[in-house]
């Protein structure tokens, strides 16, 4: 039985999933770091407006910050923590992540970098669940956490630390019940009671893992999460963490197939409700209990294809969908630098799944945004830069029509040219006006979208879930939550669209009176926002079938299933402001700069009309400089293509090849 795999250059076995990580990783630093050059160019140049400030550091942060989330579930004893160390930290020479036989992984696991934060193990005591606070909330207050300092250069030390995540602490069937550990519905799934009838729990509610691991500095995130008994008792986990994961990793047992604990969390926590299960990836795992030397190469892979059909038929997905591998001689493969054993492992399967599947569609859509961005950008600057050439140009003609004339008509220029000005100056009241219409509807936007007002959503929500006994109709509690939530969203974008009516109205009328060249900006299509509200509401409706009807049932969980929802639902809101914000901010810093460029260019012509009276010749030498300053206006809309052609076409070029000449 062999698995293929490709070989870089040497013989040595490409990682396509850490290849490709490094790749993108190395296209973020260069794309993140020509923003930069090109802002400097910007503000050298006097056309970095605030709009376009804004939107240079947004496009800046999203690719410096951009995350590939995967996360990885099973129930306990599939070999997930192994699949970890094999496909991430084979580098290490050794296990980091606990994988020892029986349970290891007990509390949810976060992987990542951080660089504002020294490498670090941060563990959130499980007594934590006792109290209302959502797990985004507890992020929120560092000192409630347990911090173990990380020698990232010491495997030993490493590996010894992150053991803790495999803590358990006894408690009593009350304490249990509390936590969410024990339920009296469902007694096949609680855990043992020993001999003192003490019930054992994990230590640790949460984990985060901060090292500056080659991949997780790239912006990859790996959620490590346990079996059934903690995601059910989690909210948080179904409704946000795990939905937003790019990639989800189910692993099975090869030997064991489909168990009923497995089903159990496909069905309730990992099935999407539209079928759509192209983020999901199942891993039949342990592959090598299957080989047997009494076997042939071509039997054990007949067993293992059989194996394939029947968890794909089960679970209810493309059989494509389904990868066997061995995580433990995979691992073992790379360690030992044992090129067969990594191939028969077929360990490269799911990394060449993980690499295509996951990171080439993270890239497209990271690089289709970057696209949109910067074309945006570089169409308002550009709007700047032909004003400058259009005013030059009225400055050219206006000075050529003074040729052989006398001083009083030179005199008679330069006052037509201030009564033009002070007329100009008299229009500011009718374009107040206009801004005051925009800020009120804009209010109204941010009332909808408000923190407070998402907050009496969620109270009201809470008080339903509230009521004593079983809570049948929460599904409509819900639903009719979410109906508010859209229609809410559907009136920020009728009041976007008023404002916009508005604007392309004004700026018409402008453009005719003043000669402006405004254009208007499309209003932020809020489709993408609608699209996560449904989103949220899937997971959540997963959550809210008959399987927890009795967990619906107490207080407690109801109130942290409402605080993961709303947790979600803010960072929906925040996003869906700051796009309608920088809609906002570009257009009115569309009318500021041509209100600027109008008034410098008012005192250029002042200026010029001075000098010629000042001075003979003074005329040919105005019209000199005139004629240079377009030339340098030419010379800079050349040099804005050339600073943007890359960003927009977002090629592959190496950043030591950056030739970027800052003029």
């Amino acid at each position: 039985m062999r698995c293929y795999i490709d070989r870089l250059p040497g013989g040595r076995v490409a990682t396509t999933f850490n290849d490709q990580l490094d790749q993108h990783g190395a296209w973020r630093r260069e794309f993140a770091l020509r923003l930069k050059l090109l802002a400097q160019w910007l503000k050298d140049h006097d056309l970095l407006d605030a709009a376009v400030e804004e939107r240079l550091k947004r496009l800046e942060s999203q690719v410096r910050t951009d995350k590939v989330m995967v996360a990885f579930v099973a129930e306990f004893s599939r070999g997930k923590s192994e699949m970890i160390n094999a496909i991430f930290f084979a580098g290490y020479g050794r296990r980091i992540m606990p994988a020892s036989a029986g349970r290891t992984t007990m509390c949810p696991t976060e992987m990542g970098y951080d660089a504002d934060v020294p490498p670090c193990l941060r563990l959130l005591p499980i007594e934590t669940r006792l109290q209302p606070q959502a797990l985004m909330e507890w992020r929120m207050v560092p000192e409630k956490w347990v911090r173990v300092d990380l020698d990232v250069n010491n495997p030993q030390q490493l590996a010894s630390s992150l053991e803790m995540v495999a803590q358990t602490r006894k408690v009593t069937q009350d304490e249990a019940r509390a936590l969410g550990f024990w339920n009296n519905q469902a007694a096949e799934d609680n855990p043992l009671i020993d001999a003192q009838g003490m019930v054992e729990v994990p230590k640790w509610r949460h984990a985060l893992i901060n090292i500056a691991h080659p991949l997780l500095k790239q912006g990859l995130v790996i959620l490590d999460t346990p079996g059934l008994n903690a995601i059910g008792a989690e909210p948080e986990l179904t409704v946000s963490l795990i939905p937003q994961a790019h990639a989800v990793v189910f692993i099975l047992g090869a030997d064991t197939g489909v168990t009923k604990s497995d089903l159990a969390i496909w069905r309730e926590h990992l099935m999407p409700e539209s079928g759509d299960t192209d983020a999901r990836l199942v891993v039949l795992n342990k592959i090598d209990s299957l080989w047997d030397e009494l076997s042939s190469d071509e039997q054990i892979q007949a067993q293992i294809d059989r194996q394939k059909a029947s968890t794909a038929e089960i679970l209810g997905i493309d059989a494509k969908r389904v990868i066997a591998v061995s995580a433990q001689k995979g691992l073992v493969g790379k360690v030992t630098d044992d090129v067969d054993l990594l191939q028969k492992s077929c360990l490269s399967m799911l990394e060449d799944a993980l690499g295509v599947g996951v990171l080439e569609e993270r890239q497209r859509i990271l690089r289709a945004a970057m696209h949109t961005g910067v074309t945006d950008l570089r169409n308002e600057t550009g709007r700047v830069i032909n004003i400058r050439k259009r005013d030059l140009t009225e400055q050219t003609v206006e000075l050529k029509g003074l040729q052989g004339k006398n001083v009083s008509v030179i005199k008679h220029m330069r006052s037509r040219i201030s009564q033009e000005q002070a007329e100009f100056d008299l229009g500011g009241a009718k374009i107040h006006a206009v801004r005051s219409v925009h800020l009120k509807l804009l209010k109204e936007i941010f009332a909808i979208l408000s923190a407070r007002a998402l907050k009496g959503e969620m109270a009201q929500l809470t008080d339903a879930l509230m009521q004593k006994g079983l809570k049948l109709g929460v599904k409509r509690a819900y639903g009719e939550t979410f109906e508010r939530l859209r229609a809410n969203m559907d009136k920020v974008q009728s009041l976007s669209a008023d404002i916009q009516t508005m604007l392309t109205a004004t700026f018409k009328q402008l453009n005719a009176e003043y000669g402006f060249s405004l254009q208007s900006i499309n209003e932020p299509q809020l489709d993408i926002y609608l699209k996560d509200l449904e989103l949220a509401e899937r997971s959540h409706l997963q959550y809210l079938g008959i399987s927890n009807v009795f967990k619906l049932a107490q207080p407690e969980f109801a109130d942290r299933l409402v605080r993961a929802l709303s947790t979600r639902l803010r960072a929906v809101h925040e996003s869906a402001l700051a796009d309608v914000e920088l809609w906002s901010k570009s257009a009115a810093a569309q009318l500021d700069a041509q209100l600027r460029e109008r008034r410098r260019n008012f005192a250029r012509r002042i200026e010029a009309i001075d000098r010629i009276q000042q001075a003979t010749g003074g005329l040919q030498e105005r019209l000199e400089d005139v004629a240079k300053q377009e030339r340098a206006i030419d010379q800079l809309e050349i040099k804005l293509t050339e600073l943007t052609s890359y960003l927009i076409t977002a090629n592959h070029e190496s950043v030591s090849a950056l030739d970027l000449e800052i003029a």
